[in-house]
C-alpha cells in the first residue's frame, strides 16, 4: 500500500496502538500548533518504525499541550529493506543530503567507511539518524533505517560476510554500461558502496577487484560527484535487480 502524501506525517518514539494518546514534544507541539496551525479534531499520520503508520486526531487538553491519539493502522509495518549502503563521508551538508537520498532509494543500513582519500568525518550518528527519520518523514517510509558507527574499510572487508555481494562504483571500469555486471549478480543479498569524491586508491581499487565477494560497476561517460553517483548507482541497482525489478 502506497503512502499517503495528502495528510501530514510525524515519527514518534513510543509505541503506536488504537485509543492511547501520545504527547506531542515541544518541537512537534511548535510545528502543528504554530507553524502548521492545526485545529482540535486535525488528522495526520504517526510512526515509530514498529507498529506501522497510524492515522491519528489531535487535541489541546491546555494551550501548550497537543495530544495525538491514534484511531486507525493505515499501513502494516513492512520488513525492513535489505540493501546496505555503504559510503566515505562527505562534508557535513552533503552527507545530510546523500543520508536522506539513501533512504529515499531504499537503503536498509547507512554504514559509513573511512577510505585512504576520505575527505569528510561523521561527526555525529545522532546528525545522520535524524536525517534518516525527516526523510522517511517526507516519502512516505515506515522502516527507517539504521546509522552504524564509521568502520576503515579494510577492517570492514575482512569481517563481511561472504553471502553478501558488495557493489562498489569503479570510475577505472573499461566498460560504460553497469547492467551487465548486475545481471550477472545472483546473490539477494546486496550492499552498494560509494568512494569519496577522490576516489578509491590503487590499493584499495585492488583488494576490492581481488574479493571473489564484490562486483565493480561503471555508472556512464561523466565524471559524477560522490551524492550523485549514490544516487544513479542505487537507480540502476533496484531497477535492475532490486525492489523495482
Amino acid at each position: 500500500m502506497r503512502a499517503n502524501y495528502k495528510m501530514q506525517r510525524l515519527h514518534v518514539e513510543v509505541a503506536l496502538s488504537a485509543g492511547l494518546p501520545l504527547e506531542a514534544t515541544p518541537d512537534q507541539f511548535n510545528y502543528l500548533a504554530n507553524v502548521l496551525r492545526y485545529e482540535e479534531g486535525t488528522e495526520l499520520l504517526l510512526f515509530n518504525g514498529r507498529d506501522g503508520e497510524w492515522k491519528a486526531r489531535i487535541t489541546f487538553p491546555s494551550r501548550k499541550k497537543i495530544l495525538m491519539e491514534p484511531v486507525e493502522q493505515t499501513r502494516p509495518q513492512p520488513e525492513p529493506s535489505d540493501l546496505v549502503f555503504l559510503f566515505a563521508p562527505l562534508k557535513v551538508g552533503r552527507m545530510d543530503y546523500l543520508v536522506q537520498k539513501a533512504v529515499e532509494m531504499g537503503a536498509g543500513i547507512l554504514q559509513p567507511v573511512m577510505t585512504q582519500h576520505v575527505q569528510g568525518k561523521v561527526g555525529s550518528i545522532e546528525r545522520l539518524q535524524a536525517n534518516a527519520v525527516e526523510a522517511a518523514e517526507q516519502c512516505g517510509i515506515l522502516a527507517i533505517p539504521e546509522v552504524k558507527p564509521p568502520q576503515k574499510l579494510r577492517d570492514l572487508l575482512e569481517r563481511w560476510p561472504r553471502e553478501r555481494r558488495i557493489v562498489f562504483c569503479d570510475e577505472d571500469s573499461a566498460t560504460q554500461n553497469p547492467l551487465p555486471a548486475l545481471s550477472a549478480i545472483t546473490e539477494k543479498s546486496l550492499a552498494l558502496l560509494v568512494g569519496p569524491e577522490g576516489g578509491f586508491s590503487d590499493e584499495e581499487r585492488l583488494l576490492l577487484r581481488s574479493l571473489d565477494f564484490v562486483t565493480a560497476i561503471p555508472l556512464g561517460p561523466r565524471i559524477l560527484r560522490a551524492d550523485t553517483a549514490a544516487v544513479a548507482a542505487m537507480a540502476v541497482i533496484q531497477a535492475s535487480i532490486g525492489d523495482w525489478h
